[in-house]
């Protein structure tokens, strides 16, 4: 089975500060719906890995987090593609919990649904923490300059493994070719 785990937010979807708190502020950044239809269509699962902490801050609830996703699976699926599971921490920074990237609950969540080894599994984030997590697990860290991407370059600390490419479809179209 290949699999390819994206971060939500600064990937897949245009990030605020402020958190997307309704399926209004949630923007599918271009090219990304594509390029997750693109991975389907070339037998990748995709599965999304992403920090929610705004439903641990009260920023918003469950079912808004639920409906904002129905947007996404909706549009991903408008593209032909499809979105295989969604895991999340909705724990904020001070819960200190297993699940919150960079710590590694939500991949080895993934590994056991899944039963799958996450080694070598490619990793999409846009943020330290996304490639810190990946890299603890022996999954391939690939960072996009979309989102914090820019930042994170600048930053610093990127596991020496990462693979960087300028958005979701970039990396897509790698992973695709790597296959052929």
């Amino acid at each position: 089975m290949r699999m390819a785990i994206l971060d939500r937010d600064g990937v897949v979807n245009f990030d605020s500060e402020k958190f997307i708190k309704s399926p209004d502020e949630w923007r599918p950044i271009p090219g990304s719906l594509e390029a997750i239809a693109r991975l389907t269509q070339s037998g990748f699962r995709v599965v999304l890995a992403s920090n929610q902490s705004g439903v641990g801050r009260g920023l918003f609830d469950m079912a808004t987090l639920n409906e904002i996703h129905d947007k996404l699976y909706r549009a991903v699926s408008l593209h032909g593609g499809r979105i295989d599971a969604f895991f999340y921490c909705p724990h904020n920074q001070t819960a200190n919990c297993d699940c919150r990237k960079p710590k590694t609950g939500m991949f080895r969540e993934i590994s056991e649904r899944f039963s799958l080894s996450l080694k070598s599994v490619p990793a999409i984030g846009d943020s330290l923490r996304d490639l810190q997590a990946a890299s603890r697990v022996g999954a391939l860290p690939i960072l996009v300059r979309t989102g914090k991407g820019e930042k994170t370059i600048k930053e610093g600390g990127v596991p020496e493994e990462t693979l960087v490419f300028s958005d979701l479809g970039e990396a897509a179209d790698y992973l695709i070719g790597q296959i052929k």
